[in-house]
């Protein structure tokens, strides 16, 4: 069921279509499951080997277990959907390292992107005029730090001011901070996560 939450990205910008979750979904969840032993069918498309830049996200009962992801394309898609289903599973450094005991029990989204565009604006006032919630995924870059939040956090982060505050914190830097290097990017996403249930029988849709 496609919801139409945030940005509406052509699946010919991504190069994917628009059931990608069947594909993308099955083959996060088996590279995990591979770490402990398990052998999971790993769906393959055509598509998979075309350059793309993904995000997945693991969740448990609705709490964050991992996001792990790549801004730009620099490998295949279907690469880049694997190692960053482990690195969120196993690697990233906010968690433990998922254990065989939670694999039934998380959630994976996957969110695969388009290119960053620059967002040009003198000031932050300027650049708070032209985030639009719920659509935009941001980068933020300065002084050599830099750190990004998907489309999905403006479903905690409503208020444009607050979401850059809290990107500026997550990229270590004071939540008032901008300067004359201090620079946005922004992209488009399509993301799928699995049903709620643990049958894992159905994907959602869900275009940003």
């Amino acid at each position: 069921m496609k919801q139409p939450s945030g940005r509406r990205v052509p699946a010919e910008a991504l190069r994917v279509p628009e059931d990608a979750g069947q594909v993308l979904l099955p083959l996060a969840r088996a590279a995990i499951a591979a770490r402990f032993g398990h052998s999971l069918r790993r769906p393959s498309a055509r598509w998979l080997a075309e350059p793309g830049a993904s995000f997945v996200t693991l969740t448990i009962a609705g709490r964050l277990r991992g996001c792990i992801g790549s801004l730009t394309a620099h490998r295949s898609l279907g690469d880049d959907i694997e190692a960053n289903a482990v690195a969120a599973a196993f690697r990233d450094a906010r968690f433990p390292p998922l254990a065989a005991s939670e694999l039934e029990a998380i959630r994976i989204e996957v969110s695969v992107l388009t290119e960053p565009e620059p967002l040009r604006a003198a000031s932050r006032g300027e650049a708070l005029a032209q985030l639009v919630p719920g659509t935009d995924g941001v980068i933020v870059n300065s002084g050599g730090r830099r750190a990004t939040f998907l489309p999905q956090v403006w479903q905690q982060l409503p208020d444009p001011e607050e979401f850059l505050r809290a990107l500026l914190r997550k990229a270590g830097l004071s939540p008032n901070h901008w300067d004359a290097d201090t620079t946005l990017e922004r992209y488009g996403v399509a993301s799928w996560i699995e049903p709620e249930d643990q049958t894992r029988t159905s994907i959602t849709n869900r275009s940003r």
